[in-house]
């Protein structure tokens, strides 16, 4: 793992709130979507986010985060890690809205997967996406990486100008299936980069 220097540093398991906002923020509430449901009636959401990034394993673990710190707070995250070289199967019990994202990801095996990158709205449109971009290119390559990997929904322009800037071009789409989330848009596009 690459040595990190400020504003970067890795999160830790008391990073949960900011992480459960950051994934909250990039997943366009499909994140809170899912928390909803895992909390159940009267439950609460955030809590399960926040349970979530607190895990030493997962996608959504705080060990697959790097923060960036501004003004003594985190402004900005990056959650990401090598996807396998061999996808496996799509399971038949994987909830339906899942599977296009799956199936896009199975596109761009072992790549560096982006799997979340958002700034705090008081933060955006500073830099800090192409900081964390170019941070992550670091991070696949140390990892032997030979690309890395995005997924963005189509609705979200200004984030795919952002990868498409910093050398992404799409490499398939599939459609949103959305279940009762509410979101703009109706394709996730994967986009890649060479490393």
């Amino acid at each position: 793992m690459i040595a990190l220097s400020a504003p970067f540093r890795r999160a830790g398991p008391e990073d949960a709130k900011a992480l459960a906002d950051l994934v909250h923020f990039a997943s366009e509430g499909l994140a809170f979507y899912l928390w909803s449901k895992m909390a159940g009636p009267g439950g609460d959401p955030w809590a399960v986010g926040r349970e979530r990034a607190r895990r030493e394993e997962g996608a959504f673990s705080y060990r697959n985060a790097v923060l960036l710190e501004r003004d003594g707070g985190v402004a900005a995250g990056l959650i990401g890690y090598p996807l396998p070289e061999r996808p496996e199967p799509i399971p038949d019990t994987m909830p339906a809205m899942f599977v296009p994202l799956q199936e896009l990801e199975n596109l761009a095996p072992a790549t560096w997967y982006v799997n979340v990158l958002a700034a705090y709205p008081e933060h955006r449109g500073q830099g800090l996406g192409t900081s964390l971009l170019a941070l992550a290119e670091r991070i696949a390559a140390d990892a032997g990486c030979p690309g890395l990997s995005i997924i963005v929904s189509d609705a979200n322009i200004g984030a795919r100008r952002l990868y498409e800037r910093c050398g992404y071009h799409e490499a398939g789409r599939r459609p949103k299936l959305k279940n009762g989330w509410q979101a703009a848009g109706t394709e996730w596009v994967l986009l890649v980069k060479d490393a």
